[in-house]
């Protein structure tokens, strides 16, 4: 069976074109503001700080991910500037976001006098169901996918030089790993082990970068830092973040109770 994207277009209106990449987009952003003001509402966090939040978030992630895409593919955008605006064609680089995020929170939360883990608590989990969804984008664009090879679920992709090969679905891989994620911070981390804010944080830190430290070992489009996958390295300074985080939180006096 060949699997194959069926391209990028979801549909066209007149002159207007819808992607696919923006259309799951837009969906992961509005399932996810859905389940942070549900969270909210359990936390005692208003809704409209939530909201607020989210106005300010959004753009973060969106230019924090591209910022960081361009600059380890600098080479190419510095001939062509024009493309750097171009999202749609694809270059959303997940780490880049999440500084990105990190950094508006803080602030967000400097000036409304809210305690940053119990927010980042209470939107987490939303995360990495987002980025399950975004990662079909992918497909759809034809990117971001793995080496060659004949195992039964490979798809394929046109190859510029070898044509029409099997590769590893890589985006299916994480999709589903951060489903896994997801799943593991709501019904096992929060239901059962949680005792302060701050641990479904840094446990998604852990979780998540171990599934993307090995399925970037796959890919064949990774951005580089001086011959290394910039992910890989990242992914490693988030679990060793994340490991600092909880060991802080178990020795640190609890100041929350379960949600």
């Amino acid at each position: 069976m060949t699997v194959r994207s069926p391209g990028p277009i979801a549909f066209q209106i007149g002159s207007l074109t819808v992607r696919w990449y923006g259309l799951l987009i837009a969906a992961a952003l509005v399932i996810g503001l859905f389940i942070a003001v549900r969270r909210a509402d359990a936390a005692g966090i208003r809704r409209d700080d939530v909201y607020d939040f989210f106005i300010l978030m959004v753009p973060s992630i969106i230019v924090g991910a591209r910022l960081w895409y361009v600059l380890f593919q600098w080479s190419y955008y510095r001939l062509y500037p024009r493309e750097i605006f171009m999202i749609w064609h694809g270059g959303l680089a997940i780490h880049g976001g999440i500084i990105a995020a990190i950094i508006a929170g803080a602030l967000f939360c400097r000036a409304r006098r809210l305690s940053f883990l119990k927010l980042a608590d209470v939107l987490i989990p939303a995360l990495p169901l987002g980025q399950a969804i975004g990662r079909w984008g992918n497909f759809f664009n034809g990117e971001a996918y793995g080496r060659q090879t004949n195992l039964p679920w490979a798809i394929t992709v046109h190859d510029p030089t070898l044509g029409w090969i099997h590769v590893h679905p890589t985006f299916l891989y994480e999709s589903l790993w951060d489903l896994g994620v997801f799943l593991i911070l709501i019904f096992v981390i929060e239901k059962k082990y949680k005792k302060t804010d701050g641990q479904l944080l840094f446990s998604y830190f852990i979780l998540y970068s171990i599934g993307r430290f090995f399925v970037e070992g796959l890919r064949t489009d990774s951005l580089m830092f001086f011959g290394l996958r910039t992910a890989q390295l990242v992914s490693l300074v988030l679990i060793a973040v994340g490991i600092v985080g909880l060991t802080w939180l178990h020795r640190k006096p609890k100041t929350a109770s379960k949600n």
